[in-house]
């Protein structure tokens, strides 16, 4: 029995819960138009929770791997990314589909060492395109993930809603990824952070 089996059904309605309020706006819409919109909304979210548990029950459990996290050096002066925490060291799971467009769908949970040596933990969605280099295994990816978020530095820990980019190289069971956040301001010391990490499938 995996672990996402063992979720309860309270867990698992908090956990659709967070899930559908983000996914709800940025997974990208399959269902079939058609010119009543009458109730848009309560379908959206029932069709955005059967993706959801499409991927909790059918997809391939993951491992998440974090080792490092790549301050700009035209953002941060070399002083203080002495201070940072660069080896943001971490580890979840998840579990990932590829669904009828070829393309990957995640659940996922990580958590890390963020930049000041602090837990940071997230919790999302993410959707890649999946290109294949010809005559090779080798997958490319390119997609987004929406995610809360929970730091210490941000509203006490307290988790908000974030999305970024996410892109990817391997092979279907085996990637290198990384995420990139990027400058918040014109004033130097926040954002143009390269987050590196690798998700393998366990079999």
């Amino acid at each position: 029995m995996t672990i996402f089996s063992r979720f309860t059904s309270l867990k698992r309605t908090a956990f659709f819960s967070g899930m559908t309020a983000i996914a709800v706006i940025c997974a990208p819409a399959h269902a079939q138009e058609t010119p009543d919109t009458t109730g848009w909304f309560s379908k959206t979210l029932t069709q955005t929770k059967s993706r959801l548990d499409n991927i909790v029950d059918n997809g391939d459990m993951e491992v998440y791997l974090s080792g490092y996290a790549y301050h700009g050096r035209h953002t941060y002066t070399e002083e203080r990314i002495r201070e940072l925490n660069e080896k943001a060291w971490g580890l979840g799971g998840g579990r990932t589909i590829r669904n009828a467009d070829g393309n990957d769908e995640s659940l996922y949970l990580l958590a890390i060492r963020d930049s000041h040596w602090r837990p940071q933990i997230m919790a999302g969605y993410a959707y890649e395109w999946i290109w294949n280099v010809p005559k090779t295994p080798v997958e490319v990816g390119a997609g987004y993930t929406a995610m809360l978020v929970s730091r210490q530095d941000y509203f006490g820990g307290f988790p908000f809603p974030l999305a970024l980019p996410v892109v990817s190289l391997g092979v279907k069971g085996a990637k290198l990824m990384g995420s990139y956040v990027p400058r918040l301001s014109s004033n130097k010391g926040n954002g143009d952070v390269w987050l590196i990490f690798a998700r393998f499938e366990v079999k």
